[in-house]
């Protein structure tokens, strides 16, 4: 298991890369959203696009007892993927998003 706090700062560097990226339609961005008391990551779409309103939460990370919970990725090749990428092994990962049965299907952590 790595350190917390290197855990918590390859989320940040992760999701602030994503608010980097300029949206090519309408006048939207990308907020990254970090409540680091609670350890509650959240990478959301903010703006407008013509006259509706977008509020959008693209990827939600909580850690918890050490390891990190994907409990929402809109990412196209998956958010996962960047975190290991990025240093954090798959077994400290929990695909949150999955029921528990099918977790055992993947190489990430069942829980």
């Amino acid at each position: 298991m790595g350190s917390l706090e290197n855990y918590r700062q390859i989320v940040r560097d992760v999701l602030t890369e994503y608010t980097r990226i300029p949206y090519s339609v309408g006048d939207l961005e990308c907020e990254a959203v970090f409540d680091e008391s609670r350890d509650r990551y959240l990478l959301m779409t903010v703006g407008w696009h013509g006259d509706r309103r977008v509020h959008y939460c693209l990827v939600h990370i909580d850690i918890i007892n050490g390891k990190l919970w994907i409990q929402r990725d809109g990412i196209e090749h998956g958010i996962a993927t960047e975190l290991v990428e990025a240093g954090i092994p798959q077994s400290e990962i929990v695909l949150a998003f999955y029921p528990e049965s099918d977790r055992a299907l993947t190489d990430f952590a069942l829980c």
